[in-house]
């Protein structure tokens, strides 16, 4: 049996990338939001929640619309000599948009626990907001960020059905372990899909143990803070 792994490292290098992007505009909307007054803040975190609870098809479409030949993003690139549609970069986009929400509404509720007397303090001493942020915000809230981030790494490795409608299945260039698991499937190949479900199977299992590691971690400094 020839066993392919190109899928595998589609796989790890689209959620490693897209994992990147996400922990950087993660935590930037997570603390505009949490900064954020007026009527505008309810949508604003729902629009930005939305893709948590829409089916990954439906995501899939939108992204077609907008990243497609026709579409506003798409014909802008396409003018460019540029297409997304059915390339590798279209299964970042795919698992950037699947996984970002739960990086948001874990780190948003990790700034949101941060005591605001300690926020308050260090404005009162004149540090900049930027420098409260970096300084202080991010290191309070990092076992929740690092909670986030892994969920959002584990989310865009195994997403599926909006990463099919965008980039397609192209081995060696788009199929990622899901849509390989399918495909071998759909092709009566069951050892291979089998072999693929062991490895996603590890991967999500290690996701897990890291997640509930820093989850532990976080409370453990909790517990000690409240006791000093």
């Amino acid at each position: 049996m020839n066993f392919n792994l190109s899928p595998l490292w589609i796989s790890t290098k689209t959620a490693i990338t897209s994992t990147i992007i996400i922990f950087f505009l993660g935590i930037a909307a997570a603390w505009f939001m949490k900064n954020m007054k007026g009527k505008f803040k309810v949508f604003f975190d729902s629009v930005v929640t939305l893709p948590m609870v829409l089916p990954p098809t439906v995501i899939g479409f939108f992204l077609l619309l907008i990243f497609g030949k026709n579409g506003p993003i798409g014909k802008l690139l396409f003018s460019i000599g540029v297409k997304l549609i059915f390339s590798w970069p279209a299964t970042v986009i795919a698992a950037t948009v699947v996984a970002f929400p739960l990086m948001y509404k874990t780190t948003v509720g990790a700034f949101e626990q941060i005591d605001e007397n300690i926020l308050n303090a260090a404005r009162t001493l004149g540090v900049s907001e930027w420098r409260i942020f970096w300084t202080v915000a991010v290191p309070l809230a990092w076992p929740g960020i690092a909670a986030g981030t892994v969920l959002a790494f584990a989310r865009a490795l195994g997403e599926f059905g909006a990463t099919l409608m965008i980039a397609g299945s192209i081995p060696g260039k788009t199929q990622t372990i899901p849509i390989a698991i399918f495909f071998a499937v759909e092709g009566g190949e069951m050892t291979t899909a089998f072999y693929w479900v062991l490895i996603i199977f590890f991967l999500s299992l290690v996701v897990i143990i890291l997640t509930n590691y820093w989850t532990a971690r976080g409370k453990r400094k909790l517990s000690i803070g409240e006791r000093k």
